[in-house]
């Protein structure tokens, strides 16, 4: 299955490999095979994985993964510190550039599709952030819901409405922010700015899992992680004052917290983290079809 990539290497050991994909499709596996067979290092992107203390649900790699390959930008910043696009492209600039000056091949991998793309092309031209305006989304959140931020952006840009679930309020609320103050759609300013490598050459890889294995891997997934301890990892995590951590409202996460407060009952949570995995995925396969992606077949 790695085949395509050692050959686009090996024509080409100057571009930039990244390997993305839909969650539990087995991206770290893959970058660490090829990265022990090139003497690459594993730049990750992954907007929960950066972050320490969440680690037993962010899929961070195991003890045998590291010891296989160097990973990057795994547990790098402290809880609380925000990362955005921006900042995740300074820091991966900066790993990228070490590595290459070591001799080594740096290896692109994670699920956060909006940072590879930032880190390749760059970012596309946005207003300024406007506390008064978010401040006003906010308002309307407390007051009416999440879902009422979310119909406020399916009235002006359908599009990334459809893109953005309503519980994703920090992104609901910059793509309304966007239209609001420059007048533009989100949607309008992601088609302008297509994947133009600008920033980077690249080659861009995921695996192609049919529907049914993907949701038997995220099912195995789900159990080895509640097994590892996840409840108790984020019980401790509330305890020391995370609840407001960004990494606190990812997909998973968010379940589990919900469970340790009462709102979620036991029983039922396995599912849940299950089926808005499922959901996650299923938007990682939209954004993946927009995209010049390589396909890679899984081995049997």
């Amino acid at each position: 299955m790695i085949d395509p990539i050692l050959q686009t290497l090996e024509a080409d050991p100057g571009v930039l490999v990244c390997i993305v994909g839909q969650t539990a499709s087995g991206k770290t596996e893959i970058a660490t095979r090829v990265a022990e067979r090139v003497g690459g290092e594993i730049v990750t992107a992954d907007s929960v994985q950066i972050y320490e203390e969440f680690d037993v649900g962010s899929g961070k790699p195991t003890a045998e993964e590291l010891a296989r390959a160097p990973h990057h930008l795994v547990s790098t910043l402290d809880p609380m510190s925000p990362c955005d696009a921006s900042r995740f492209t300074r820091l991966a600039d900066a790993v990228i550039a070490d590595v290459r000056a070591r001799g080594k091949i740096p290896i692109v991998c994670g699920g956060t599709f909006l940072w590879v793309k930032a880190l390749v092309a760059g970012l596309a031209p946005a207003p300024p952030a406007d506390e008064a305006v978010r401040a006003r989304h906010r308002e309307m959140v407390d007051r009416e819901g999440r879902n009422a931020l979310h119909a406020a952006l399916a009235k002006i840009d359908p599009e990334s409405a459809a893109r953005l679930h309503p519980n994703d309020v920090v992104r609901v609320s910059r793509a309304l922010e966007v239209f609001e103050t420059g007048g533009t759609k989100m949607s309008e300013l992601h088609a302008s700015h297509a994947f133009g490598s600008a920033r980077h050459r690249a080659k861009l890889f995921a695996v192609r899992r049919e529907p049914e294995e993907l949701r038997a891997r995220i099912e195995r997934r789900v159990d080895a992680f509640l097994a590892a301890g996840w409840i108790d990892e984020v019980r401790g995590l509330l305890a020391r004052g995370r609840a407001d951590a960004r990494a606190m409202g990812s997909v998973g996460y968010k379940e589990v917290a919900a469970c340790v407060r009462g709102e979620l009952p036991a029983p039922e949570l396995g599912e849940a983290i299950g089926r808005a995995t499922r959901v996650f995925a299923r938007r990682q396969k939209t954004w993946l079809g927009h995209e010049p992606v390589a396909w890679l077949t899984p081995e049997p």
